[in-house]
């Protein structure tokens, strides 16, 4: 998939970026559908009935934001630099061993965590630690990618549209 990629004040539409950030995901073999079951996996046994459509719409409405945005593109086009060898050392062997004392690659989801509350931590914290579904694949050691930032922020992700969805249920929302 080709995507052009405008510059520029072509920027302001919340959508186009939206659009461009699902294009970015893909070409690093992240899907819309990977983070709903992510999402589904953290709430199901929280919200009755959930659904994985209701996951995706939840994926979907967090993109929408763009503090989301920016921090996706970004962590992206860093993991990029580091792949292609255009950071300086020491933050290249440090990226590309996603050296686990780095943490600026949590600290930027975090700020994706934070437009939902305080239940996003915790979905964060599951999600890091027992890295299930695309996350571990994206964070797999062996693959010649640097995915440093891609797999915190898949996480957070998936944590801000698992709290947005119980902040719905409990408001009878869903």
């Amino acid at each position: 998939m080709s995507v052009v990629q405008p510059q520029g004040k072509q920027y302001a539409s919340g959508l186009l970026l939206k659009q461009l950030v699902v294009a970015w995901l893909e070409r690093r073999g992240v899907s819309m559908d990977d983070i709903a079951r992510l999402v589904y996996e953290v709430q199901q046994k929280y919200i009755r009935d959930l659904s994985i459509a209701a996951c995706r719409e939840s994926v979907e409405r967090v993109l929408e934001k763009r503090e989301v945005q920016n921090a996706v593109l970004t962590g992206i086009s860093i993991d990029e630099m580091a792949e292609k060898g255009l950071l300086a050392e020491p933050l290249a062997t440090m990226l590309k061993s996603d050296d686990g004392l780095y943490g600026i690659d949590e600290i930027m989801a975090l700020s994706i965590i934070n437009i939902y509350g305080s239940i996003g931590f915790t979905n964060f914290g599951y999600l890091d630690k027992v890295k299930p579904g695309i996350i571990g694949v994206v964070n797999d050691k062996k693959s010649e990618k640097v995915n440093t930032f891609l797999d915190d922020l898949v996480a957070a992700i998936a944590a801000a549209a698992s709290s947005r969805l119980a902040h719905r249920d409990r408001d009878g929302l869903l």
